[in-house]
């Protein structure tokens, strides 16, 4: 009797990756229906993944100490985990050494990914990224993604992006709701502001233009305005609402207990979202919600979704994008992007 085929499928740290990674999951699961499929992923990285019926299981594993020796021990811990389960083949979405490493260690015998971060000795399968130079071209991700399940036979080209919501996350989006209050006879459109980015403050967008823009939907659409945030961006969420002439009308999810599971609901419910270039723009995306995108430093091309309900709003400045998490100048990329401009791009959604 022959066993399944066994397969490790490291994914991306970040979360906006991790959902641009869910076209490249099915085209595998398509690829190798009768694999035993696993994914191995950050914890906190875990509700982009729960619900999805592409894996057989999801390995979890902790990051952030500072302790070198309790990182070491849990680096070791980690492929003693992943030897157990014998694996045949491991698919490498980040570009990161260690993830490389991580899989050599554990003993697979075949290891894909793309050549990058001085790991191709690692690597038995080695991809080429796109290169021009000597440098990086931008491509989007997604695509780049896709790539590897080509690489291994699909041939899947359905770049839409998914994800799912388990029971017991839209019970808990139905409590954070009921705490503020919110229900389905709540005015009507819900359009929520994420004004945070995890990847540093030069892709966020002035708290006075998100306050006016909120007053704006608020005045002229008699919106329900929801605010999300991570608990490191309790100030920016703040000095939105000093801004506010109706700041009663804003519903302040992250003092509503919600967690990354109940975002993905909530997120659903919503008419559309106004973003800056993080992880909540591609939830959108992948829950079908129309979304305004906010770019400044970044290229818009490495994270080209394919979505036709986004509206990204840029302005061309001299010096970008330059992709730096802080701006050395002052901030023109975002500044220049005028409410104006947003409110507009978010017109044309609405009345569409």
């Amino acid at each position: 009797m022959t066993h399944p085929q066994r397969i490790l499928v490291v994914q991306p740290s970040w979360v906006g990756d991790a959902v641009m990674a869910t076209p490249a999951l099915r085209a595998l699961r398509a690829k190798f229906p009768d694999a035993h499929i696993s994914y191995l992923i950050k914890r906190y990285v875990k509700p982009m993944y729960t619900g999805m019926p592409w894996a057989d299981r999801l390995i979890t594993y902790r990051t952030g100490k500072t302790d070198k020796h309790a990182g070491r021990s849990q680096f070791l811990g980690l492929i003693a985990k992943l030897r157990t389960q014998h694996f045949d083949t491991a698919v490498i979405l980040p570009g990161s050494f260690k993830s490389a490493l991580v899989c050599k260690m554990a003993g697979i015998g075949r290891i894909v990914g793309y050549e990058r971060d001085g790991r191709g000795f690692l690597l038995t399968d080695r991809l080429l990224p796109p290169k021009k130079d000597g440098r990086y071209v931008p491509s989007p991700i997604v695509k780049y993604y896709m790539g590897l399940a080509s690489y291994l036979g699909s041939t899947d080209r359905d770049l839409t992006m998914a994800l799912f919501v388990t029971p017991s996350e839209k019970r808990e989006a139905d409590e954070t709701l009921a705490r503020a209050k919110l229900s389905a006879e709540s005015p009507r459109p819900w359009i929520m502001l994420n004004p945070g980015a995890m990847y540093g403050a030069s892709k966020c967008w002035p708290a006075s233009y998100f306050a006016e823009v909120a007053d704006a939907l608020i005045e002229q659409r008699n919106a329900t305005v929801l605010i999300s945030s991570s608990p490191r961006e309790r100030a920016i969420v703040d000095e939105i609402l000093s801004h506010m002439k109706r700041p009663e009308r804003t519903v302040d999810l992250s003092r509503c207990g919600m967690t990354l599971g109940a975002l993905k609901d909530i997120v659903r419910r919503c008419d559309l979202m106004i973003t800056n270039d993080t992880g909540p723009r591609h939830i959108a995306a992948a829950m079908d919600v129309p979304v305004v995108t906010l770019f400044g430093p970044t290229h818009p091309q490495w994270t080209e979704i394919y979505f036709n309900k986004e509206r990204i709003c840029q302005v061309p400045v001299h010096c970008g994008p330059c992709q730096l998490k802080r701006c050395p100048l002052d901030h023109r990329c975002m500044t220049r992007l005028v409410p104006s401009i947003v409110l507009r791009a978010t017109a044309e959604l609405l009345d569409q």
